[in-house]
């Protein structure tokens, strides 16, 4: 057994643009690494697939914000990943039982049949900005396409002005990349007053949409506090676009790296719902999956991490692992997929999920269809500065 001073990997500001850099070189050493990240927090990182899927799932490492925020405190961090007060009471911040509690409430949206019946919208929406693309010759698929699917698609969801866009998803950004304590505090400030702000005005005019579905429950005494009516409201706002963006970023430019995949794909459309797989497990939206944290010693993969411990779950290397997917670095939207944790895994699997699948298949469905020649325009490709959300900033295309 390994002990937390044995080793000490430092993690440089190359990481964002190349993750698999460093999961490559880890990989040898073993599935769990004690780490230094840009910011100058240590943590603990879960790169195997076998331990990162156990560890997903263990109610040893905790997830309650406010024990996280205290420790993050204490080690005068920044509030990456507990994104400020009012934002951080959500299902994906809480441990049992008030995980089941948050959770069975937002599950009565999230039916198979409440995503199923979005389907025609979704196909509209897909239509109408490729439509828009097709007046050009060139695109910015994150921009002109992967961007405003999902948001609008979780505007309408949730019944938020699609108008507001700009600033939260400016607000999203802060929050979510590497920036300074006090941008971050900003930003969640400015997106919980619009939080409350659009709450209230469900309350006073409401509307068929998930955030009135919310705010009733929380009327009703149906066991939801303001505070966890806005963090959720967060939550799904945020996730609910997020993840899908760059699914659908990541996955074409997987497939414009690899044109033999995409000329698959284009000679067999029945092919995508696998592809979709393949891309999620091939280069997902998430790196590390969100926050957790020990309270006593936990042994994983024959390392002891001691208590008060930050532990992340690199998900894009747990879906790298050549231990559970032969040859992993080749992208091949014929391989059989399953056991993927690129959704999380456990009490905090994504509930969005089914919903971000379908509009990645009705994305790549059409945007193949259309542009059966679509590929890359010469440019650097960059992404965002996050430990979590793993997205391209742009991918300027040619259409024909």
């Amino acid at each position: 057994m390994t002990s937390e001073a044995d080793r000490l990997e430092i993690i440089d500001s190359s990481f964002f643009d190349d993750p698999y850099a460093f999961y490559d070189r880890w990989h040898g050493k073993g599935p769990v690494h004690h780490v230094r990240l840009v910011n100058g927090r240590e943590a603990y990182v879960v790169t195997g697939y076998a331990e990162g899927r156990a560890a997903l799932a263990d109610p040893r490492l905790h997830k309650a914000s406010d024990r996280a925020a205290e420790l993050l405190q204490r080690r005068k961090s920044s509030v990456q990943y507990t994104v400020g007060e009012g934002l951080s009471s959500s299902m994906l911040n809480s441990d049992p039982p008030d995980h089941t509690r948050l959770r069975s409430l937002v599950n009565k949206a999230f039916t198979a049949r409440s995503i199923a019946s979005m389907r025609p919208r979704i196909e509209t929406i897909t239509t109408e900005l490729l439509d828009a693309m097709d007046q050009g010759d060139t695109a910015d698929l994150i921009e002109d396409f992967a961007v405003p699917l999902p948001i609008t698609v979780i505007c309408e969801l949730l019944g938020v002005p699609f108008e507001d866009r700009a600033d939260f998803r400016s607000w999203t950004d802060t929050l979510l990349t590497v920036a300074v304590a006090t941008d971050q505090g900003r930003a969640a400030r400015s997106m919980s007053d619009y939080l409350r702000g659009l709450i209230q005005s469900k309350r006073t005019t409401p509307t068929d949409d998930m955030l009135t579905m919310l705010v009733d429950a929380r009327d009703e005494g149906d066991r939801l506090s303001e505070t966890e009516l806005v963090s959720t409201a967060f939550l799904l706002l945020v996730a609910g676009h997020e993840t899908t963006v760059n699914l659908i970023g990541n996955g074409a430019c997987a497939l414009l790296h690899n044109p033999d995949q995409l000329a698959l794909l284009r000679d067999d459309p029945s092919l995508i719902p696998g592809a979709v797989e393949e891309f999620l497990r091939y280069d997902g939206p998430i790196d590390f999956a969100t926050l957790r944290y020990t309270r006593e010693p936990v042994v994983i993969g024959g390392t002891e991490i001691p208590a008060d411990e930050f532990v992340y779950v690199a998900l894009l290397s747990a879906n790298r692992d050549g231990e559970k997917y032969p040859n992993p670095e080749v992208l091949d939207v014929t391989r059989a997929t399953g056991g993927h944790v690129a959704f999380g895994y456990g009490i905090h699997y994504c509930v969005g999920a089914p919903l971000a699948r379908m509009e990645a298949q009705i994305a790549f469905t059409q945007l193949l269809q259309r542009f059966p020649h679509l590929h890359l325009a010469p440019a650097e490709q960059r992404y965002r500065e996050s430990y979590l959300i793993h997205g391209l900033t742009h991918l300027p295309v040619r259409l024909r």
